[in-house]
C-alpha cells in the first residue's frame, strides 16, 4: 500500500512552485498526495492528515517565518489524532546564516526532518520511503 502524504505551504506564504513540483515528484515515486496549496493553516494540515490517514505530513515555508507558523503545530496535529512523520523544508528563517541551528530550532519543535531549500525531491522521497517504512506505527521512527 502506498504512503499517504500531505502536503502545503503553511501560513500567509504564497510559493508554490515547489510544493507542485515535489507533488509530482511523489506521485511518480508511488505515494498518494493530498496538496493543500498555499497559505495552509496547521488545522487545514490537521484536518487533511486525519481524514486521510497521513503517515507524513510535509510542511514548506520560503518566506522565512516558519518558526512563526508552526508554533504549536504539533500540538495540533495531536488535537487531531494525527500519527504522522513530520517533514518541514524551504527558506525557514529570515538572514539565516547556520542552517545546523535552523534544523535543530525545528527539531525541538517536533519534526522529524528539516530540509533546507536546495534539498532535491529525490533526497526527500528517499528520507520518506525509510521515515513511512519505520514509522511510528510499526517501530521507532528513523530521524536525521
Amino acid at each position: 500500500m502506498a504512503a499517504t502524504v500531505t502536503l502545503g505551504v503553511i501560513g500567509s506564504d504564497a510559493h508554490v512552485v515547489g510544493i507542485t513540483i515535489l507533488e509530482q515528484a511523489l506521485s511518480a515515486a508511488g505515494f498518494e498526495v493530498h496538496n493543500l496549496g498555499v497559505q495552509t493553516s496547521q488545522e487545514e494540515f490537521a484536518e487533511s492528515a486525519a481524514t486521510h490517514d497521513a503517515d507524513a505530513v510535509l510542511v514548506s515555508s520560503l518566506y522565512g517565518h516558519a518558526e512563526q507558523d508552526c508554533r504549536g503545530f504539533h500540538e495540533t496535529l495531536t488535537e487531531a489524532g494525527v500519527d504522522a512523520v513530520t517533514y518541514i523544508g524551504g527558506n525557514l528563517a529570515v538572514g539565516q546564516n547556520d542552517f545546523e541551528e535552523t534544523r535543530r530550532t525545528f527539531r525541538d519543535m517536533g519534526f522529524d526532518r528539516v530540509f533546507d531549500s536546495e534539498t532535491s525531491p529525490e533526497e526527500a522521497i528517499r528520507a520518506l520511503e525509510m521515515d513511512c517504512a519505520h514509522s511510528e506505527r510499526d517501530t521507532e521512527r528513523v530521524t536525521a
